[in-house]
């Protein structure tokens, strides 16, 4: 007998990592064209942009995300940051701790997605 080979999940994944790209994009997006924009601009340096974008990286290649994950992913980026960059501590922290903020909504567009996926099966 021949086995098949199914790859239902893959693409379940890969929507679901789309989904959390977008949300961190979105987050990004509202940062700096939010009600406090334009502070934001004064102050935005291009080692926050950069450790926005390594953060969205890892997101893309993480297999499940899940809060700790998240976390995780954030903290392990934030150290590397503290140890390359000509950063303070304190504003890579407070970057930090504003991205983590946001997985409220990482999570809700990743939860549409796999919506999103149910009902395409069907």
């Amino acid at each position: 007998m021949k086995n098949k080979i199914t790859k239902s999940g893959s693409g379940a994944i890969k929507l679901a990592v789309l989904g959390a790209s977008l949300a961190g994009l979105a987050a990004t997006a509202y940062f700096f064209l939010g009600p406090k924009g334009k502070k934001h601009l004064k102050h935005a340096k291009s080692w926050a942009i950069k450790m926005k974008g390594d953060v969205v990286e890892k997101l893309e290649t993480a297999r499940e995300i899940s809060e700790p994950v998240y976390h995780k992913i954030i903290d392990s980026v934030a150290e590397k940051y503290e140890k390359g960059m000509k950063a303070s501590h304190e504003e890579i922290i407070e970057l930090a701790q504003d991205l983590k903020k946001h997985w409220k909504t990482i999570s809700g567009s990743s939860q549409t997605t796999k919506r999103d996926v149910a009902k395409k099966k069907k």
